[in-house]
């Protein structure tokens, strides 16, 4: 196999794009977002919401959902699209997992997510405590739906393995990018061994998801391609949105990408056999996730769509 070009680093200080009309978010207000404020506070949580700067922060904990980020909110890795801290973790709190599961049941939400730092310095990459916190979520919200956002446990399968034990309804290892940026955008991660992270998941029966950002510098044929590699492993979900920069220390962005652009991805992705494809400027690994759990519910929606516009 040949091996890819290696990308030029880009300068993190050059001058930033004026973000356009359509980025503009909702602030965070309202009763629903103060008492997720209360129970992520009290509780000692942390969300990939805050400490991913989120710009549906305010919409989401607004209808009373958060996404929970366990093993801590630093993490070994340093991509280059990241505002997680980077650093030395500290110590696995066995803990965290009766509390994550205790904040969501004070929450009472019937759909949850949850997601994790990088922990590469742990023989388990944290996959233990991914499998006591998926169960101990389970036993105590028996009702709800969960969402598992996990890394890629540097591809070792007896990791992979306890998620799959753990079975949670759906699945998610992002791709963030296109083969050609990944080592500039995920550093420490590697683009194939992610989708053989996906592929592990869908052959241990679970419903798998997937999310990348646009407009890092990646062509439209790159974009295309990333699809069908995954559509190849017979990913169900994939999220598409636009890449924004956290911080002037972290890759900037190339270009916005139109929302008229999004949805011709979105139209793609269907028909590349996708069973739900969400797709535009402010779209997040979780955002709406509650809908990427029902088999066939994003598919069943574009193929009524496509019968309306027939008439």
């Amino acid at each position: 196999m040949q091996e890819l070009p290696v990308v030029a680093k880009i300068d993190p200080t050059e001058t930033r794009i004026k973000k356009p009309d359509w980025l503009r978010v909702k602030l965070p207000i309202g009763e629903s977002y103060k008492h997720v404020r209360g129970l992520v506070d009290t509780h000692k949580l942390h969300t990939i919401c805050e400490s991913g700067n989120c710009p549906n922060m305010g919409e989401c904990w607004g209808e009373g959902t958060a996404t929970f980020m366990i093993l801590g909110n630093t993490c070994t890795r340093s991509c280059g699209f990241c505002a997680v801290a980077t650093g030395r973790p500290d110590p696995v709190d066995w803990d965290e997992p009766q509390r994550v599961a205790e904040a969501i049941h004070l929450m009472h939400v019937k759909h949850a997510v949850l997601t994790s730092v990088d922990r590469d310095e742990l023989k388990d990459g944290g996959s233990i405590i991914w499998y006591n916190t998926i169960k101990a979520v389970k036993a105590l919200n028996p009702d709800t739906t969960l969402e598992t956002l996990i890394p890629d446990f540097k591809g070792q399968v007896e990791n992979i393995q306890r998620i799959i034990d753990a079975a949670p309804e759906v699945v998610s290892h992002n791709m963030e990018t296109v083969e050609r940026l990944s080592r500039q955008v995920r550093i420490q991660a590697k683009y194939r061994r992610s989708l053989d992270v996906l592929k592990t998941l869908k052959e241990g029966g679970m419903r798998t998801k997937t999310g990348v950002m646009l407009g890092l510098g990646e062509t439209r044929e790159e974009v295309i391609q990333t699809m069908e590699d995954l559509a190849a492993v017979n990913v169900d979900v994939l999220t598409l949105g636009q890449y924004l920069q956290p911080t002037k220390k972290h890759l900037p962005v190339h270009r916005f990408v139109h929302p008229d652009e999004f949805a011709e991805y979105r139209e793609i992705g269907y028909q590349l056999g996708f069973d739900y494809v969400e797709s535009g400027p402010l779209v997040r690994s979780s955002y709406h996730s509650e809908r990427h759990v029902i088999s066939g519910y994003g598919k069943n929606k574009w193929l009524e769509e496509k019968a309306m516009q027939a008439i």
